[in-house]
């Protein structure tokens, strides 16, 4: 399993909607997409700009396969409300949370 880390900045007008918008495109792509296994989100205490969103995946091929372009059309309306500042890429170690 691994673990992709996006860092996300959105504007406070926006975020409503880029949640809105961020439940869908997990949904959709835990569907659709092999290997996908859901994500999370978190937001910033003190920056409420600041997102992170988790996503599992079973494998770095499933998602390098899904990530075969720069941005999946699955993400393209995400990336219209929030700015992607990074990925980072974790290999699952363990996990006890339930």
């Amino acid at each position: 399993m691994i673990r992709i880390l996006y860092s996300w900045k959105v504007e406070p007008e926006k975020l409503e909607l880029f949640i809105k918008t961020w439940k869908t495109t997990t949904t959709k792509i835990h569907k659709e997409v092999e290997g996908a296994r859901g994500s999370f989100m978190l937001q910033n205490d003190k920056d409420l700009r600041k997102i992170k969103t988790v996503a599992r995946w079973d494998s770095l091929d499933h998602w390098k396969k899904f990530w075969h372009d720069s941005n999946p059309s699955q993400m393209r309306s995400m990336h219209d409300l929030g700015e992607r500042l990074s990925v980072e890429i974790f290999r699952e170690i363990d996990d006890f949370t339930k």
